[in-house]
């Protein structure tokens, strides 16, 4: 059977390079200071996606991401190691969503896509670490999930078979479609790009995009070699000749959404306040197993407040 999958991915900052301007006095983080890259663990869901395609003739993959402009290109990296399409939700509207308005989008953005047979996405994402987004979705939509995924194996009869992991192991489940699916970082790693993919989609862009100077796509240098960028006239009718080049942008009008539950107004959490905390080494404490150890360092913190 032929499916229709969509792959939840989002472009987050990479936090493996934290520095002294990563996070702003309000209490965001300061985006422009730290590369923006993919997701890691929504790359793990692309790799399974991919591979149901495979399995299942005439399946097609389509990239949902949320963000501004440029996080186009996260679709542009998924279209270059096999997805077939993808979506932008990007507003002003949208910006400073929670998970709760984060998945708000999203499952518009999904009931707009129609007919989707399985939703994958990353358990959580690096910039938040809640994995709320994915469950939430599917509570949004009204359908069965399956979280801590690390194989799809297989759809049968419309369902779908997964393998999961659990405290103390692993479990097998099974889930009729359509279904929500989270997968961790221990599943199988994404493929990496596709030359023929690169060479055939490195000028796809959203509108919006097109309205700052192009730059080379991520991972085409090491791929194609230079790439010079089509300007004025030459954009307009290489747009034109080839419609798979113009990525699919929506506004929250665009997908029936209630401004009220976007963004900022639809976000119920709040920052109260941000720490930077650089430990010193005269406060670190080495301790042993000895029962008296653990003993102490529990009364420790709880008289600490910091558990209990």
């Amino acid at each position: 059977m032929a499916l229709k999958i969509v792959v939840l991915a989002k472009q987050v900052p990479d936090t493996r390079n934290v520095g002294k301007d990563a996070m702003t006095a309000e209490g965001t983080v300061n985006r422009a200071a730290l590369p923006a890259i993919f997701n890691p663990e929504d790359l793990n869901a692309l790799e399974q996606a991919l591979r149901l395609k495979e399995q299942h003739p005439g399946s097609t993959v389509g990239i949902l991401t949320m963000g501004p402009p440029r996080a186009g290109e996260i679709i542009r990296q998924g279209l270059y190691r096999g997805a077939d399409t993808g979506w932008l939700l990007t507003d002003r509207l949208f910006a400073g969503a929670d998970t709760l308005a984060t998945s708000y989008a999203l499952a518009t953005a999904i009931q707009k896509i129609g007919d989707v047979d399985i939703v994958i996405g990353g358990r959580q994402a690096i910039d938040g670490d809640t994995a709320q987004v994915g469950p939430q979705v599917a509570q949004k939509l009204g359908l069965n999930q399956v979280t801590y995924a690390e194989e799809i194996q297989k759809i049968e009869n419309n369902v779908a078979t997964i393998r999961r992991v659990i405290d103390g192991g692993v479990e097998m489940v099974e889930a009729p479609l359509p279904v929500v699916v989270t997968v961790n970082g221990s599943a199988a790693p994404c493929r990496p790009c596709n030359a023929k993919l690169v060479m055939k989609y490195k000028y796809a862009t959203c509108p919006l995009e097109r309205q700052a100077p192009p730059t080379a796509p991520e991972g085409a240098s090491n791929v194609t070699g230079s790439v010079v960028s089509p300007t004025g006239d030459e954009r307009g009718a290489l747009y034109a000749a080839r419609p798979y080049l113009t990525l699919n942008q929506w506004s929250v009008a665009d997908v029936d959404g209630d401004p009220e539950q976007c963004g900022l107004s639809g976000s119920p959490t709040k920052v109260k306040a941000v720490k930077n905390i650089v430990f010193q080494a005269k406060e670190s404490k080495t301790l042993t197993a000895s029962d008296t150890d653990i003993e102490g360092m529990i009364k420790e913190l709880l008289d600490e407040k910091i558990i209990g």
